[in-house]
Order: C-alpha cells, then structure tokens, then sequence
C-alpha cells in the first residue's frame, strides 16, 4: 500500500524563486522526492542582500523544505551529462527559466522526450511559451498588475485612489498551486498511457483564472465596483476598528446572519454604521466572541505574530519545527491539507547547498567516492 501519493515520482526541479519552488514543495510533501538542481555558487532565491539564516532567506527556507539539493554546474559538458542521466531516471522535469533557456541549454522538450519519452514537463513562465508578451520578464506583481487583482484591491478602498498589491506575491503562489495539480494530472495520464507530455503555466494565464471579476465584466459590462454601487447587495460587512484599537472583519450577508444582526443590535433595519458603532464600544476580542455567540461571521485581523500564536490554528498543526543543518530549529507552516489515508508530511527542512550530493550521485548516478571527488576538484559540484 502506498503511504504517500506520490512516492514512487522523481522530479527534477530547475525552479526558484517562489513560484516554481512551491509548486515542487506541494509535491514534496506528497511522497515525491524532488531533487533542486543549482549551480555549485547557488542559485539567486538562496543568495540575499538581507537578512539571512543558515545562508538563505526565510522564504527559501518556507518554499524548499522536503526537498534534496544537487549542485551542477551545467556550463560543463560533465554537469550537463549528469543531469541527463538524471532525467532520464525521473518522471518530471519543472522550470520556471526565462523563455526559451532551456532551449538554449540543449533541454527543450524535444530532447527531453529524446531521453525519456514518459517525462512530464512542466514550463512555468509569466507569460507562457508563445504570444506577444513571451520573452517580457515577470514577477508575481506583473501578473496582479495585468488580470486586474491591483486596481480591484484598491477599488475596494477607493475607486479614485491608488491601485493596492496584494501581500506576499499570491502570483506566484496561486499560479504554482495549479502547476502542481497539473503535473500531477498529467502524471496520472502518463501512467494509463505511457505518455508524457509538456505543460505551459503562466502567471498572467493563472490569475485571470481566478478572478471572477472578469465574468462580472464580460457579463454586465461594469467593472467591480461600478457593479457594487449601482447594484449594492444586502448585508452588512466591512472592516471595523474596535475600542482598543484592533480590527474586526464582520460579514453578515446571509439571510439568517442579518437576522441574527437585527437580534443582537435589537434593530430592525441594522446598518453597516450601526455595526460599526457597536464593535468601536468593545475590545476588539471581546467584539469577535459577542459576534460568534450571535452566530455571526466575525474574524479578529491579525499581525502575523498573532497569526503564529492562535489556538486554532495549533491544533490543525499548522506550525512545525525542523532541523536545518546551519540555522539550527526553524519553525515554519505546515502543509494545509489533511488527507484521511495518505497524510502529507513535512519532514526536513530546507536543504543547504549541496546537501545530498553524495547521496544523488552515488545512489541514483552511481558514481564512485573517487569520482564524486574528481567533479568537486573540477567545480562541477560543489563541496559539502
């Protein structure tokens, strides 16, 4: 029986940054073993001029942990021939290069399907593959920017003011999120038909997905806030600043939960003022539990040390300790979901550089000490 989804899959993950390696890290904690491919010098989400923890950033620790580390200097002919090999013993290859790299590096599809006709390759970009906007560089901002998530966000507070970017680049991380479920969708028809094939995942292409908007537009011809205003919906809701300074997010929009607001302000028509009023009388906490008791939806907003501390979340184990080899016991998110026969596990954290070389060269290459040592003397693979 299998323990994991995904153990018997080996992917070779020329990712960085944040989109490519959360996509490889769900997969990770799946079963897969994902070996992250960088240079002997490191790859630039691993390199900071901020703060780092054991030689990387935080977010290289949050979006690599699971993962085994392989150095290559693939500007050798030795460290393109290995990570060959390499491919040709794994079910998936993922990057998330500019354009046309891996072309440039003599791994394009076609010669990935020449090594190993059943791979799965998945080609993350900001733009895709073709279309006028190709070879266009992108962060998760641009791709906000351009499916409308910016000036939505700022719409929501004024639709004369400024756009807003959301927090902590969900464009890469939504996009990634479906780049995982991809891959494993084309896993599953490889292993009915024998046949892999290339995927082409975009970030613009991911975030217009998920922004109904886009339909409110194409159906009504209004943009989002136009719509609000013209046709308000019932309900009451919004963001409300309580006694003690703190901030509750109220959203009675329901039939039953404007009921239970009419009850609990013993209004007959509440309005979004009157609630206003009544969490500005009470402690922001104290507010939350009254709305909850009423059998309304309310949430205290919370600063990210509030976030890690709350019981809830404790008990959904949503926060672990890892060991890293240099920075020692890091606490980190959990992976979120919660599988009844096949749980998800995050066992290592993020890997140091080079951290498995012997390992993968020896065990799955099957190299010898004495050449594991020649490619180290020649900088093919860095020392561990």
């Amino acid at each position: 029986m299998m323990r994991k989804p995904l153990e018997d899959i080996r992917v070779v993950d020329m990712t960085h940054v944040w989109f490519g390696p959360w996509a490889t890290m769900l997969m990770a904690d799946m079963g897969a073993e994902v070996i992250r491919i960088e240079p002997p010098w490191g790859a630039i989400d691993r390199i900071s001029e901020g703060l780092l923890y054991g030689g990387a950033p935080y977010t290289f620790h949050h979006l690599n942990q699971n993962k085994k580390d392989l150095t290559l200097n693939l500007k050798s002919p030795e460290g393109m021939r290995l990570l060959k090999e390499l491919i040709k013993k794994s079910d998936v290859v993922i990057q998330n290069m500019s354009v046309g790299t891996m072309e440039k590096l003599g791994l394009g599809y076609e010669e990935l399907k020449r090594l190993n006709p059943g791979i799965v390759y998945a080609a993350l970009s900001g733009f895709g593959q073709y279309g006028p906007y190709k070879n266009r560089n992108c962060y998760a901002a641009f791709a906000e920017a351009m499916s409308g998530h910016t000036r939505m966000t700022g719409d929501g507070v004024d639709p004369q003011g400024p756009p807003i970017e959301m927090a902590m680049a969900l464009g890469d991380m939504t996009p990634g999120s479906l780049a995982a479920m991809a891959i494993i969708a084309a896993i599953r028809y490889r292993d009915k038909t024998g046949l892999g094939q290339m995927i082409d995942v975009a970030q613009l292409d991911c975030m217009v997905a998920v922004n109904p908007g886009i339909t409110g537009y194409f159906l009504s011809g209004m943009l989002n806030w136009e719509m609000r205003k013209k046709y308000p919906t019932g309900g009451i809701g919004g963001i409300f600043k309580a006694k003690d300074g703190g901030w509750v997010r109220v959203g009675a929009w329901s039939p039953s939960a404007i009921d239970n607001m009419k009850k609990l302000l013993n209004l007959e028509e509440p309005t979004k003022e009157d609630c206003e009023k009544f969490v500005a009388s009470m402690n922001r906490d104290e507010a939350v539990q009254t709305l909850v008791d009423a059998d309304l939806p309310a949430a205290p907003i919370y600063q990210l040390n509030e976030t890690v501390n709350d019981l809830h979340l404790a008990a959904r184990g949503m926060f672990i300790d890892l060991d890293h080899l240099k920075a020692g016991k890091v606490r980190t998110a959990n992976n979120p979901i919660k599988f009844s026969l096949t749980p998800t596990e995050r066992k290592t954290a993020a890997p140091i550089l080079g951290q498995h070389n012997k390992e993968i060269l020896s065990m799955i290459l099957g190299l010898s000490d004495a050449e594991i040592e020649e490619l180290v003397n020649n900088g093919v693979v860095a020392p561990t």
